[in-house]
Parts: C-alpha cells; structure tokens; sequence
C-alpha cells in the first residue's frame, strides 16, 4: 500500500502492515476501536507538515482492515492534532471526537463564563452530527460566538450533556452512532481563537486524511475482487474488473499523494490555497471509490453481501462514509473558487 513515488516513507512512518495487524475486525466494540485509537496515536505521526504521508497512510491502513475503525481512529488523531497546534495537551487516556457539522433548525451558543477562567464558557443548544459521543470521554465542538464560530473543549461526561443515540438508524456503521447531543450549561474551554479552527491550514488537511480513510476502504473492497480472479484465472470478466479497479485506486492514491506532497513542503510563508486542493482531492477520492465499490459489487453479485458480514458491513459503511463528500455541491464549490480566486494553471 501507498508505493507512489511521490508518497515516500520515512524513518517516522508507521508500518502500515504492523497498523492492519493490530487493527480490529468487524464485530469489534467501540471500546475496542478507542483502544487502538489510542495505540495508533502513540505510533502513527501526527498530521502535520513533514508527516502527511504517513499519517494518511496510517489511515488509509485502518480503514482497509475496518472502514468503522477508521471513521473512530480519524477524529481522535485529528482532535489530538488541532489540540498541540492550538498549544494544548489533551488528558491521559482521553478519547476524542470532533464535532464542527452544523444543521438546520440547530445552534449551539458559546457564553463567556468569567468566574471559570479567562478561556471558560457555557454552552446551551444543539449539536449534530456527533459520533460516539455517548462513548468518547472528551470532544473539540464549534459553537456561535456573536457571528463567529469558535473551537471548544468540552468534557463529554459531565451533567448538561445528552446524546441522543436513538437517532441514529443507519445501516452503515450502526455502532458509530451520530446522532445529535443537546448541551444545557455545558463547560467547555476555548481552543484558539474565533475563526481559527475554520481558517488554518490544518482544516483542509484533515478532509483530505478523511478521503485517506475513503481511499483504504475501498482496497478493501479491491481485494475481494483480487482473491475472486486469482481463484478464477480463466475468468477473463473478472481480470477486467480488477484491471479497471487497479486503475481507479492508482488515480485516487496519487491524489493523495500528490496532496501529502503539497503538505510537506508547506511552508510558514505558504500561500497555497488548501480548500481548493483539499477539495480537488477529496471529490477525485469519491469518484474512484464509487467507481470501485459499484465495480466490486457488480462483479461478485449477491452472495457476499447476503452470506459475508465482514463484507456487507464493509460495503455499508463506506457507502455511508463517503457521504460526508457533498458530492455535485462539492464540485460546484471548485468551480466557484477557481472562478473567484483563480488556482488552476489552465
């Protein structure tokens, strides 16, 4: 996995073989995906200028063992990122979420709480979208401060807390719950400033280290079809399937690539405009792992998916996964800044 030349490994790069031997497999808990989380932690390289090769290909890894370890593993790494960029250290053994979607119809207030400290506030409303947090023990949240939105700290086990896991009724990923949670003079601590969180660098790296975990969901559907030709060598069809799907994980895997490059020889006086790149990479992601996984499914009919868990949960999860790409609205936000702010060498 992730042999790109332009991807090299370095001596901090974790063992991508060692990640997927001790990742779990289907059926496994949501304690047990925290508790590699917290290894893979304490291995894999955090995601920073310099490290985005290997911290994407410790993702990807996780989700080529187990699409719903990797959407566990990535918000914690990503939390304990933005928490040392932010110049603040997270508690031993503390497991994270990130929780920035906003919704219809749902705010979550931030209010200044002097008698707690200078960076203490109370938060009051709603919070979609919030995964495992019945489960994690502490998430970063974005909350409305007057017309600007800034980062929090919360400790998710305090009173005033309430995750609503009953509202989460996929198929995909059903131990992954995201329903929403609803704060009632919740204390949280202010992580940088108001618009910091939305407007550094790191945001847009994080989104592509989401298409990372995308991307190695789909090898794991790609190696399905693999073992199906190999028992198969006469099966001229299914040579074709693999052929084609060999094509579709090299695109998706140099824009990856290509964008942890970028990353690495980023700069203090960068200006590369990373929503854009951030986007290109994720919108070619998608496009290669639904061509995969509709190639996969197509060619290896029913029977897995009726007689495999591993593979129909495989298949569910990351179906819903990719999701979290808007997939025409998305497309439309790269015409818009390549319209507006230019980006592109044509």
């Amino acid at each position: 996995m992730l042999r790109s030349p332009a991807w090299p490994p370095s001596v901090t790069d974790v063992d991508t073989a060692d990640v997927e031997a001790a990742a779990g497999r289907t059926g496994s808990s949501p304690q047990d995906r925290l508790a590699f989380a917290r290894w893979l932690a304490d291995t894999a390289p955090p995601l920073s200028a310099g490290s985005a090769g290997g911290a994407f290909a410790a993702l990807a890894a996780a989700a080529a063992a187990d699409v719903a370890l990797a959407r566990t593993v990535e918000p914690h790494l990503d939390a304990l990122g933005i928490l040392a960029q932010a110049g603040s250290a997270a508690p031993e053994g503390s497991t994270w979420g990130v929780f920035a979607a906003e919704a219809p119809g749902t705010t979550l207030t931030a209010t200044p709480d002097p008698a707690a400290g200078p960076d203490a506030v109370r938060l009051d409303g709603t919070k979609p979208w919030c995964s495992l947090a019945s489960t994690l023990s502490h998430a970063l949240v974005t909350a409305h401060v007057g017309d600007d939105r800034q980062l929090f700290a919360v400790d998710l086990r305090q009173d005033g807390v309430t995750a609503h896991d009953e509202a989460w009724v996929a198929r995909g990923m059903p131990d992954v719950p995201s329903g929403p949670v609803d704060c009632t003079g919740v204390r949280a601590t202010a992580v940088g400033a108001p618009g910091w969180y939305l407007t550094r660098p790191g945001f847009a790296w994080g989104g592509i280290g989401v298409a990372a975990c995308w991307w190695g969901g789909a090898v794991g559907l790609a190696r399905l079809l693999r073992s199906a030709a190999a028992a198969r060598p006469d099966a001229e069809l299914l040579r074709a399937a693999l052929g084609a799907t060999v094509l579709d994980l090299a695109d998706a895997e140099d824009a990856l690539a290509t964008a942890a490059a970028r990353i690495d020889a980023a700069g203090s006086d960068d200006d590369t405009d990373w929503s854009l790149v951030a986007q290109v990479t994720r919108s070619r992601v998608r496009r290669a792992v639904d061509a995969v996984s509709q190639r996969v499914v197509a060619t290896l009919g029913p029977a897995p998916l009726t007689s495999d868990p591993a593979v129909a949960a495989r298949v569910a999860d990351l179906g819903l996964y990719v999701l979290q790409d808007h997939g025409e609205r998305d497309l439309a936000r790269v015409g818009r800044i390549v319209t507006e702010r230019g980006g592109v060498a044509w």
